[in-house]
């Protein structure tokens, strides 16, 4: 935390000294105000109005937006990565599916998510759908390229030691290939969410009318500064507590494959 405190206090010297236009970059007092503005209610509450304290204090357009972004977020990677985890297991397993599949994908794979926008709208039209088709797009193949490596990094011996004992195909897939390979799913998993966690503010700017992405759109017609910071701020927090839980997970789930788990 030192650095990231540092860094604001430099921020706050160079902005009170009034080195730079405080429309282009406001000190870090002001985006603070703005955040916690943000993340306030508009409207006061009015208990006899019929809703909840709860409603109305998670009805902040901060919140909001950050619920809606992170449920495209979560739909569209769970979509990507139900599709790219048996394709990437099969392709890695078996030489002839991967044979057929792998040239298309590496024609595919190249070409970034922001590239298929037009192609989205026109297939989807406006609002969850073509957001929801672009995260599925950025996290699938990060899912697929890990989990294809994980399964073809097997090392023969123990598929002929496994083999040797009697064990099936089905036995060696699911107690050796698999196994093996999770430590690379896992790892494509967190690279996959970052993916969707970018394009996810991407497609917010063009195809909604809600989420991080567009409301950092919106305060930019409208040369809100400090709105704009305040949304990257909430986005970095986002993304760091995301990867946080994936590291966790991670090391929790692969304590066998450390020697932690007795």
């Amino acid at each position: 935390m030192v650095v990231p405190l540092l860094a604001i206090l430099i921020w706050q010297a160079v902005a009170s000294a009034g080195l730079v236009n405080p429309q282009v970059l406001p000190a870090p007092y002001d985006v603070g105000r703005k955040w916690v503005e943000y993340l306030l209610p508009l409207q006061p509450f009015e208990g006899n109005a019929g809703a909840s304290w709860w409603s109305w204090a998670l009805s902040g357009e901060l919140i909001v937006d950050t619920l809606t972004s992170l449920y495209r977020v979560v739909v569209g990677f769970a979509i990507g990565g139900a599709l790219a985890l048996p394709l990437g297991l099969a392709m890695g397993a078996i030489p002839a599916v991967y044979a057929w599949m792998n040239p298309l994908v590496q024609i595919l794979r190249p070409i970034p998510p922001i590239a298929y926008i037009p192609l989205a709208i026109l297939w989807f039209g406006l609002g969850n759908p073509p957001a929801v088709f672009l995260i599925a797009l950025g996290a699938f193949f990060p899912v697929l390229m890990n989990t294809i490596a994980g399964v073809r990094q097997v090392d023969g011996i123990y598929l002929r030691a496994a083999r040797s004992l009697g064990a099936g195909p089905g036995t060696v897939f699911l107690r050796v290939i698999l196994p093996a390979a999770v430590p690379y799913i896992l790892s494509g998993v967190r690279i996959g969410i970052g993916t969707a966690f970018i394009v996810v503010i991407v497609s917010e700017m063009i195809a909604v009318n809600n989420g991080l992405g567009f409301r950092i759109l919106e305060a930019r017609e409208y040369f809100w500064s400090d709105k704009i910071i305040a949304g990257m701020i909430t986005i970095g927090m986002l993304g760091l507590a995301i990867d946080i839980g994936m590291n966790r997970l991670n090391n929790y789930l692969l304590r066998w494959h450390r020697g932690l788990e007795h």
